[in-house]
């Protein structure tokens, strides 16, 4: 026996893909801030213009002229930090607000002053302060204080014009009444802002769920077992899921885009969709993507009837049905054999002991001892039968083990080859040293042991030689471990091939039909596959699939 065993090789997976982290920030107060500074910068220019301007000089400064120039520019100075720091949240820092505010409400009040007080007009700005005040101030109690300041302001600089004789008794009045606005605009304003902001925290709330909710049900798509596919009437791929990927085109990588044609991902759910999209009508039918590859099945209904024309594509590996309708089959096939032992043994020992007794009869001629030597041999054939079927419906379920692959093989075709007690080669050839696969070890040697009698057989039949090679791969498309059981015989007919693994079929005379057929079965219980396939110089093979993924 001769084995090369070299280093082990790894297939490399996609790594999950996270998504950016949600963060939801209010700026409408942001802008109303930049829209106030904006309109403090205007104002104060506005104002000096009023002052420089021949035409409406008499209108402004006409009490002081400097202290309205002075003031103005000073209120003009005081929006240079404000319009630096547009870029920052300076407005979330209510005392700092506050501070502005105030200031404002100062300089208005000198330049009113210096004005005329109630007669000028100035005054009436500050509603627009206090209006400000109240969506930029959250706490409706500084809020409210701007509100008094502000009314105070304008009643006692009325109060002191009218003691210096600038204006009489009639204009507070006025002021009293421009007092009442300016309360009634800033609970109006902080009941509009408060309303405004509990639907704005409503919306960002709603926002956030939803996003949640969009990126939860992405995560469900993606991980889902069923592979799920949007197609538009064209026929173009718009959205696949992982296990779409996976079994539709395994050989691309999960983080591609999406967006082929569904014909460039398998041509018979393109063919199945067209006829199923033209008659309305689709029988479920399994087919395979790729030769060797596990059968799928499809399933389709349109997203929205009559309105955008898109389509869903459930995908799904149709494996598991058929292991299921498999076990069925198991669990009759144990209701069978339990007849089985009890009508046929019983009389079948019955006439190979008669056999035997007619044997030893001296007077037995020839001729009837030949027709003795034909019974008791299909006797013994059919009794092998009847051990094959009983083994197989006794088969407890498998206890898989973790199995070096390499080694195992190694010991097990050591194992062999001094139980045969006869000249025979085994070759392995494994370039995975490291190669680890999950498998009944029990079930794994029954396997190795039927396919190597087989193998042996049919290359002494053609050669003369007894002689097998054992040949580990792994197929990175298909994500499979593939253990290949070669020889050097004169290969299955290809008329033969279909029912190959059927159980009673047989080519060879003293064959009982059942060898292949117990072997199939066992791979099936431990997630794995046996096909035939002849190789490219013409030698048989029988090949085991293990799938990544049932590891």
């Amino acid at each position: 026996m001769t084995a090369t065993l070299t280093g082990q090789r790894t297939v490399n997976r996609p790594a999950l893909q996270t998504q950016p982290e949600v963060h939801s920030q209010s700026y409408q107060n942001l802008a109303l801030f930049r829209v106030y500074v904006a309109y403090r910068s205007l104002l104060s220019i506005v104002l000096l213009i009023l002052l420089v301007n021949p035409n409406t000089r008499t209108l402004v400064g006409s009490l002081n002229p400097n202290l309205y120039t002075t003031t103005a520019l000073v209120y003009l100075a005081t929006n240079i930090p404000l319009v630096g720091s547009l870029s920052t949240r300076l407005n979330e820092n209510q005392t700092l607000m506050l501070l502005v505010f105030l200031v404002d409400i100062m300089a208005l009040t000198l330049l009113a002053d210096t004005s005329g007080g109630m007669t000028s007009g100035l005054p009436a700005l500050l509603v627009i302060t206090v209006a400000a005040s109240a969506v930029l101030i959250s706490n409706r109690k500084l809020a409210m204080l701007v509100a008094a300041i502000s009314v105070l302001a304008i009643l006692l600089d009325t109060t002191w014009l009218i003691l210096r004789d600038v204006l009489d008794i009639g204009s507070l009045f006025p002021a009293g009444l421009l007092g009442l606005l300016v309360f009634g605009v800033a609970l109006m304003v902080q009941t509009i802002a408060h309303r405004l902001g509990r639907a704005e925290e409503l919306a960002r709330n709603r926002a956030s769920d939803l996003y949640n909710l969009q990126r939860l049900n992405e995560q469900i798509v993606q991980h889902m077992q069923t592979g799920i596919l949007l197609v538009n009437n064209e026929g173009l791929v718009r959205v696949m899921n992982q296990s779409a990927i996976r079994l539709l085109a395994p050989e691309r990588k999960i983080t591609e885009e999406q967006g082929g044609q569904l014909e460039d991902y398998c041509v018979q759910l393109a063919g199945q969709f067209t006829q199923w999209k033209h008659s309305g009508i689709h029988r479920a039918a399994p087919f395979t993507v790729v030769e060797g590859g596990n059968p799928v099945i499809a399933n389709f209904q349109e997203l929205q009837p009559h309105v955008n024309h898109e389509f869903l594509i459930f995908v799904e590996d149709y494996t598991p049905v058929t292991q299921y309708a498999q076990s069925l089959k198991l669990n009759s096939l144990g209701r069978l054999t339990a007849s089985i032992a009890h009508e046929i043994r019983n009389p079948l020992g019955a006439i190979s002991h008669a056999a035997q007794l007619l044997q030893e009869s001296p007077d037995l001629i020839p001729s009837d001892n030949r027709m003795a030597d034909i019974i008791q041999h299909h006797s013994e054939r059919v009794n092998r039968i009847v051990e094959s079927v009983m083994q197989i419906s006794r088969r407890e379920p498998p206890k898989p083990e973790q199995l070096l692959l390499a080694s195992w093989l190694s010991e097990f075709v050591r194992e062999y080859l001094n139980a045969l007690n006869r000249p025979a080669e085994v070759t392995i050839d494994c370039d995975y040293k490291e190669l680890l696969i999950e498998f009944d070890p029990e079930n794994l040697q029954r396997i190795f042991t039927n396919l190597l009698d087989n193998a042996l057989r049919h290359s002494k039949q053609r050669t003369g030689k007894e002689t097998a090679r054992i040949h580990i791969d792994i197929d990175s498309t298909l994500h499979q471990y593939q253990i290949n059981m070669i020889d050097n015989g004169s290969g299955v007919a290809f008329g033969d091939r279909a029912k190959l693994f059927e159980p009673f079929f047989t080519t060879m005379t003293e064959g009982s039909g059942m060898g292949l057929y117990l072997c199939k079965e066992l791979c099936e219980i431990n997630n794995a596959d046996l096909d035939y396939r002849p190789t490219g110089k013409g030698e048989s093979c029988f090949r085991i699939s293990i799938n990544q993924r049932a590891l």
